[in-house]
């Protein structure tokens, strides 16, 4: 069982940057991808970025590809988000995501255990 707790989500004008950061309860930790995805009110949860568990795997969407870098920290049992250049489009709740197989996919339904999310609020 793997508990995520996001945190680092705001209020940011267009322009700016935030770092959301995920940690994870349990030892197996670096067995497991990574992934973040978000979802807009009246939108469907969609795929942000992902990173393998050896991070050799690094994917993330189009619309973030550029201005989003995702890293973990395995020691600190620990995922980040660093956002830049954000768009009022960026704003939705982000949530992390771990999957069991080690690989990261762009699917949600991929993933076995989700964090409560964080929102994040871009102002134009």
């Amino acid at each position: 069982q793997v508990q995520l707790v996001e945190s680092g989500g705001g209020l940011v004008q267009a322009g700016g940057s935030l770092r959301l950061s995920c940690a994870a309860s349990g030892r197996t930790f670096s067995r497991y991808a990574m992934g973040w995805f978000r979802q807009a009110p009246g939108k469907e949860r969609e795929f942000a970025a992902a990173i393998s568990w050896s991070a050799g795997g690094i994917y993330y969407a189009d619309s973030v590809k550029g201005r989003f870098t995702i890293s973990r920290d395995n020691a600190k049992n620990t995922v980040y988000l660093q956002m830049n250049s954000l768009k009022p489009e960026d704003t939705a709740v982000y949530y992390c995501a771990a999957d069991r197989t080690g690989r990261g996919t762009t699917s949600p339904v991929s993933y076995d255990y989700w964090g409560q999310g964080t929102q994040v609020t871009v102002s134009s």
